[in-house]
């Protein structure tokens, strides 16, 4: 099926895509029930989605219908729309190919030898000239995010790991592309897709940390993401955690950055070894019983518990969800971030749930696939 048009919703026609796209096939009675409408508002609200293509009746009964009752349950064709998602590091550009249901279809990545906007730009544009390569169906829209403060879903004001200041970077990647282009913080879109479709489903709550190169927090409170103009300034990384622990790049003496961000991991294992020491083979000599990096991994695990129970002493979220390249040390030091977890809660209060998602750079890139995929549904 050929893409149709970029059109925006609002009102009840949003409520409705947004309904069947997550929780699809749905019966037309229970989607009347879940947005209010009556059965004829429902059929002229859904008609024009219908006749776009974003919406089909299947034949598949829908999770609740009555044996012998004709019905047309409503879904989305997940391949009649495909989206690029790129996430930009301070090295690569990593993109995958989703579905409208962020299913990662195909991936293709490109280094980034040259910082300057336009070279960037530019391995954008090759990556997303790969996956529009592989898409059987074209592609309807691209969603880049990045490390920095972004601003109108196009504008980055500035991105450390890039060295980037006020970089128009929608504009450029829509004019090398000819496709529809939203940007967006790489914190803020993960966030964004572990509510929509993934670890942050069901849950009209909960707190998204993620460790890597840096310490990042999302918030999703009464099933909206909870934001800002600072948003993206990823100010959690100098919450303190640790007074005796290392200092970090601003001096902060063991705050979220200098604890638990894998350049910090692997330079003091480093130092203690002499030599230089990678995040996997740090946690690995950790495991192992190695004294140095046990003792550093030991304390990265007990700031990591505080931090969990810092963001849901706060947000009062039932679940927190741990995200990033460096999330395997939730693993390692699994029983000592629950032991800190644990002391720093009210013994009254229930334990957060902790879940885990998958490391490297997939999942951020899906989650600026997830963006476009707002704007599509959304309008945004």
């Amino acid at each position: 099926m050929t893409p149709g048009p970029w059109i925006p919703l609002s009102g009840a026609a949003h409520r409705i895509a947004l309904e069947v796209l997550l929780d699809g096939p749905l019966s037309r009675a229970e989607l009347a029930r879940r947005v209010d409408l009556s059965a004829g508002s429902l059929t002229r609200l859904t008609k024009p989605l219908l006749d776009d293509g974003l919406l089909v009746e299947v034949d598949t009964p829908a999770p609740g219908t009555r044996l012998g009752r004709p019905s047309q349950p409503l879904d989305v064709v997940p391949d009649a729309h495909h989206f690029v998602g790129v996430k930009l590091t301070g090295d690569t550009a990593h993109g995958v190919l989703t579905t409208l249901r962020a299913e990662v279809v195909a991936g293709a990545e490109r280094a980034l030898s040259d910082h300057r906007p336009a070279a960037v730009a530019d391995a954008v544009a090759s990556v997303v000239a790969e996956l529009v390569a592989s898409s059987p169906a074209g592609v309807t829209a691209v969603g880049v995010t990045l490390g920095g403060h972004v601003t109108r879903s196009a504008d980055v004001v500035r991105a450390p790991f890039l060295d980037w200041r006020d970089v128009p970077l929608a504009d450029m990647v829509r004019a090398r592309t000819d496709l529809p282009v939203v940007v967006a913080n790489d914190v803020t879109a993960l966030t964004e897709a572990t509510h929509w479709f993934g670890e942050g489903r069901g849950a009209g709550t909960f707190a998204l940390l993620t460790i890597g190169a840096g310490v990042g927090f999302g918030l999703v409170a009464n099933d909206r993401l909870v934001t800002s103009d600072d948003a993206s300034l990823g100010l959690i990384g100098h919450h303190p955690l640790d007074p005796a622990g290392p200092p970090c790049f601003l001096g902060h003496r063991g705050c979220a950055a200098a604890m638990l961000t894998i350049g910090s991991v692997t330079a003091q294992v480093s130092v203690a070894h002499g030599r230089t020491v990678g995040y996997d083979e740090a946690l690995d000599l950790a495991t192992a019983g190695d004294a140095a990096a046990s003792r550093v991994v030991t304390d990265s695990g007990r700031a990591l518990g505080r931090l969990v129970a810092a963001a849901a002493n706060f947000t009062t979220a039932q679940r927190v969800v741990l995200g990033g390249e460096g999330v395997r040390l939730a693993g390692v030091a699994r029983d000592v971030m629950l032991e800190a977890l644990r002391a720093d809660r009210d013994p009254s209060a229930a334990m957060p749930q902790i879940a885990l998602q998958s490391p490297g750079f997939v999942e951020w890139a899906r989650g600026a696939a997830v963006i476009a995929i707002q704007t599509f549904v959304l309008g945004r």
